[in-house]
């Protein structure tokens, strides 16, 4: 999920408060042809049969990419005018471990938002990034029939189950007893039935006028980890609720989903639309995908549709499909290559995107709070307010197609190591936006935002806010992605990731995968870095300590002996520039290996010492507090210490005002 940009003015600000302390700051086509657009009517899905009893689709594909623990056959029906989805559901999960189990249990996200006292408003406080939950906009989720193939109801078996905090007043986790245990490899059907009253849109899901966002919709079966997945020693469910911070963990399936809708509604959903038909004034379509984790789809009557064919070297050949909010109805050619560039790019350096079609959906702007979102095979676009926007058009659905990779096929657990998802994919962003658009980010007024920095390997809502939740989470993961490419090298770092990326398609990695397949790559150990800065808190502080001057005659006239100590106040870092000015202009460039606490540097030279600086033009992507970098050889050192605090307690008002 992208998170809304830092006010310009705060990042001006900071940058000429550091900029007093002697700072040198980094300042922050091929355009494809224009397509007709087209009504989603006219699209040539495969022809299949879809009577209305609920029965297999055909696969549209042969090969099995994933594991394939359950499967969904859902049909359901939307009434807008009262924000209701009644649906049914049949699903199938298969045991993946070797344990007898007694109990599933089931995700039923939209429960988040019945009330203030749940988990997820209670630790929100009601917002998420820029959003607020409005007064009247609550919804929920009810399950009005649970029965086994048998035909046995399981009502009176369904416990509201809060794991993480024992809220009673969240019921967005249920277990579910059984009446006949499941042994590992077997199988266990369940027929579903389910209403959700949609609340207005907040987060990531719900209403906004005409337009519709059905995101974590509908119950979902939690995860089953066998041993070894994720590093477990022995296999259980994986068991969280939904969380202020957190977004979600599901195992790859198949989905087979017929909606209803009424009749001037357009749809879009995950996978493949097989079929769209019109009945008694509704119309009715059918979607298919495999070797997915999640379903989601939004409607609405105005929906401004385009189609367009993509095909590359790393790509065989995808439909993208546009579904424009009226006001950005002139944008479709950016949001054709911004999404062309990202499924090029992204599977050249990540591995093949192996679906069929890729949909992009712009809420307008009421609907704001389901943007920036990712699904399997499906995005949402930020809502759209201007005509014109600027390059967070471009940014937001690159990140986006980017979750694809790093939250699609590799689909590792967001509610507790986040970091793999978001880091990685605002990593690839970066990358992106700088070859194409020339866009390239201030790394160093980022680093400095992280004021608190904490592990990575944390579950998501133990951050605290959501300041502190972004910041460390996409911000901290990729800077720390970066520092690792300064010291293995672009190339390497390439070869990192994109190992990485195709080793664990499809197969739930942990940042101990990760760090293997780092030491695989450079056959060498990475303990220590992650240690201080993945599993610890760490991040790099390097100072200027203290400068003393000494005059001295010597043979040609005076000599100025400098001494000067530079400290290592936080994690390591191999080189560490450090840059010696005099006052007659005279520079001398020295690279500290970053050994010990501190170094000491004694320099003769004609003239004195003016000023020194750690890391001067800003390399050291992990250091966040460039204050202490720069000190001048003739600043009172007491002084300097009130200026320094007066100069960082402004900088922690302003970072109070950021908002995600």
């Amino acid at each position: 999920m992208a998170p809304a940009r830092a006010k310009i003015v705060i990042s001006s600000l900071l940058a000429l408060c550091l900029l007093l302390a002697g700072a040198k700051w980094l300042i922050s086509r091929d355009t494809p042809e224009s397509q007709p657009s087209y009504a989603p009517d006219q699209a040539k899905p495969p022809k299949v049969s879809t009577p209305m009893v609920q029965e297999s689709v055909q696969k549209p594909t042969a090969q099995i990419l994933s594991n394939r623990v359950v499967e969904y056959h859902i049909d359901t029906t939307l009434d807008p005018e009262n924000r209701v989805i009644k649906g049914t559901q049949t699903m199938t999960w298969s045991h993946p471990g070797k344990k007898t189990v007694g109990e599933l249990y089931f995700h039923l996200y939209p429960n988040a938002f019945s009330s203030m006292d749940t988990t997820f408003m209670k630790e929100s406080g009601g917002r998420l990034r820029d959003d607020k939950m409005p007064t009247d906009g609550f919804g929920s989720m009810t399950i009005t029939d649970m029965k086994t193939s048998e035909g046995l109801s399981l009502m009176h078996r369904m416990q509201y189950v809060q794991p993480d905090d024992g809220n009673v007043k969240d019921k967005t986790l249920v277990k579910v007893r059984l009446p006949k245990p499941v042994k590992g490899g077997e199988s266990i059907t369940l027929s579903i039935q389910f209403e959700v009253k949609l609340p207005k849109i907040f987060a990531r899901m719900g209403t906004a006028d005409e337009f519709v966002m059905a995101g974590q919709w509908f119950p979902k079966i939690s995860v089953y980890e066998p041993v070894g997945l994720r590093g477990r020693t022995t296999e259980g469910w994986n068991l969280h609720q939904y969380h202020g911070n957190s977004e979600f963990y599901s195992d790859f399936g198949i989905y087979s989903v017929r909606i209803h809708v009424p009749a001037n509604y357009i749809v879009a959903g995950t996978g493949i639309m097989q079929s769209s038909q019109i009945r008694n004034k509704e119309k009715i379509y059918q979607f298919y995908a495999d070797d997915v984790h999640d379903f989601a789809w939004s409607a609405s009557p105005n929906f401004i549709y385009a189609e367009e064919p993509f095909s590359s070297a790393e790509v065989p050949g995808v439909r993208i499909k546009l579904y424009l909010d009226p006001v950005h109805k002139d944008l479709k050619e950016r949001y054709f290559f911004a999404a062309k560039s990202a499924l090029k790019y992204f599977s050249k350096w990540y591995g093949t995107y192996p679906y069929s079609t890729l949909s992009i959906v712009v809420p307008p702007d009421s609907g704001n709070g389901a943007g920036g979102m990712e699904y399997p095979t499906l995005v949402t676009a930020f809502g759209a307010k201007d005509e014109s926007p600027g390059y967070d058009l471009e940014r937001t659905v690159i990140h986006e197609i980017g979750h694809q990779y790093f939250y699609g096929m590799i689909a590792s657990n967001e509610f507790e190591e986040a970091w793999l998802d978001e880091g990685f994919t605002s990593y690839a962003e970066d990358k992106l936006m700088e070859q194409e658009y020339g866009v390239i980010p201030n790394l160093p007024i980022q680093a400095s935002l992280i004021s608190s920095p904490m592990s990575l390997t944390q579950e998501a809502w133990k951050y605290g806010s959501q300041d502190q939740y972004a910041l460390n989470v996409y911000y901290r993961g990729k800077l720390l992605l970066k520092a690792m490419e300064q010291q293995a090298g672009s190339q390497t770092m390439n070869k990192i990731m994109r190992t990485y990326a195709q080793k664990f398609r499809f197969k739930h990695p942990a940042t101990a995968d990760f760090q293997k397949v780092v030491e695989q790559v450079t056959r060498k150990s990475w303990q220590n870095f992650f240690d201080q800065y993945i599993y610890g808190k760490q991040m790099a502080d390097f100072a200027v300590d203290s400068i003393s001057v000494k005059k001295k005659e010597g043979e040609a006239g005076p000599v100025y002996e400098s001494t000067i100590k530079i400290l290592k106040k936080g994690g390591d870092f191999p080189e560490v520039p450090i840059r010696f000015t005099f006052t007659d202009g005279h520079t001398l460039n020295k690279v500290w290996n970053g050994s010990g606490d501190s170094a000491e540097y004694k320099l003769e030279y004609s003239a004195p010492l003016a000023w020194a600086m750690v890391d001067p033009d800003y390399s050291i992507v992990i250091e966040n507090k460039h204050i202490n970098n720069y000190l001048k050889a003739d600043m009172d050192k007491k002084v300097l210490i009130r200026w320094n605090a007066s100069i960082t307690k402004l900088i922690e008002t302003l970072l109070g005002s950021l908002s995600w």
